[in-house]
């Protein structure tokens, strides 16, 4: 049974369907729209994921060099990422993680290439990522505060600070177990402050000072990303909280473990630069087939 190629991976279990796609022939935009997105990470009736990505050139985007500018003849390869709702996403820490080691099993990349780190072209700009000691390392820009705003959530109030990792996040710290907390209902938040929605993290500062295998501070996390809803791991959400849990102790800078529920990630905080360290995976590889496909 002969269709379209499709991979199944994540980062700390933040989940894509990955379509190979190079040459930008097998998922053009009139193909891959909003509907077929939904249906592939409709877990019941689809794949199931968090989100999709298109591996394919940035010179077969049609938005590429809009959002790239003059970034665009340094990035080969870009991110056409899609949320589970259908919607395009400007940056994810955890796929582009997935998308790198996509291109090395794919031998769209070879490892001396992974390791030197390439730029990878996104709607939230070009992003270095690289092959590190453990997992992927992603530069994934500075953090940018943006004001002050809250959640209301099962009730209560939880303030936060609003940053911006390319796409836009409200990091909340509270003394309430995040564990204890019902994110199956979108939070509410300040339509005027964030007219696009937002990300919402909701974080336990464990420890200000000292973290595990050396870093500085320690946090868990949990998040309710816009256009999926609860997921296990948010890339970008972990360096909005890293952010934030250094900002409340007075600091611009540190390494901060962030534990979410689908593993562990290290965030590295400078005032100009933030970057991501963490796992990424292939679960499986195989077709669609002319069924599904056509149903």
């Amino acid at each position: 049974m002969t269709g379209p190629r499709v991979l199944k991976g994540h980062g700390t279990e933040n989940d894509f369907v990955v379509l190979p796609d190079p040459d930008g022939d097998v998922w053009p935009e009139s193909r891959l729209d909003g509907a077929l997105v939904r249906r592939l990470c409709d877990r019941q009736g689809g794949l199931g994921a968090d989100g999709v990505l298109r591996v394919v050139r940035s010179e077969h985007v049609p938005d590429a060099a809009a959002v790239l500018g003059d970034a665009l003849g340094d990035c080969t390869w870009f991110m056409d990422h899609r949320n589970a709702d259908g919607s395009h996403a400007e940056m994810c820490g955890n796929g582009i993680r997935v998308y790198l080691h996509v291109l090395l099993t794919e031998g769209l990349l070879s490892r001396a290439e992974a390791l030197a780190g390439v730029l990878v072209g996104t709607r939230g700009g070009p992003r270095r990522v690289g092959l590190g000691e453990s997992g992927y390392r992603v530069e994934m820009g500075a953090a940018r505060p943006f004001g002050r705003g809250e959640a209301q959530l099962g009730g209560r109030l939880f303030p936060g600070i609003g940053v911006s990792m390319g796409n836009p996040h409200l990091a909340c710290l509270t003394d309430v177990a995040v564990d204890s907390l019902d994110l199956t209902v979108q939070p509410r938040v300040d339509a005027a402050l964030f007219p696009e929605g937002v990300n919402v993290e909701l974080v336990n500062v464990l420890d200000a000072q000292e973290g595990p295998a050396g870093t500085t501070a320690h946090v868990r996390l949990r998040v309710f990303e816009r256009g999926v809803g609860e997921t296990r791991s948010c890339g970008t959400g972990a360096c909005a909280a890293a952010y934030a849990a250094l900002e409340a102790g007075g600091r611009d800078a540190g390494t901060v473990t962030v534990d979410v529920p689908g593993g562990r990630l290290t965030v590295e905080v400078a005032p100009d630069s933030t970057v991501l360290s963490g796992p990424a995976v292939v679960v499986s590889s195989g077709t669609l087939t002319a069924e599904w496909l056509g149903a």
